[in-house]
């Protein structure tokens, strides 16, 4: 997957420039598949909402969130200060 792939690769017959293409093919879908993976991972639901959650995982999830609400308010404020000039 690493591999550098030269702009100016000389190939000698039609059979090299299918088998680059299907390699090319090949690593655009592994790609492809690697990107729609994480895709869905980034948007699935946190373990502190589902149903089997206990209520200390939730209290805790719910106070990391405040944490996250103040500390960007606290950042909007100072920016606000900052740039008000």
């Amino acid at each position: 997957m690493k591999e550098s792939y030269s702009s100016t690769t000389a190939y000698h017959s039609i059979d090299e420039i299918r088998a680059r293409k299907a390699m090319l093919e090949k690593d655009i879908q592994a790609d492809e598949a690697k990107i729609g993976q994480k895709w869905h991972s980034l948007f699935k639901r946190p373990q502190a909402l589902s149903k089997a959650a206990t209520p200390s995982q939730r209290m805790l999830s719910i106070v990391n969130s405040g944490a996250g609400v103040l500390d960007g308010l606290l950042l909007a404020w100072k920016l606000y200060r900052k740039f008000k000039k």
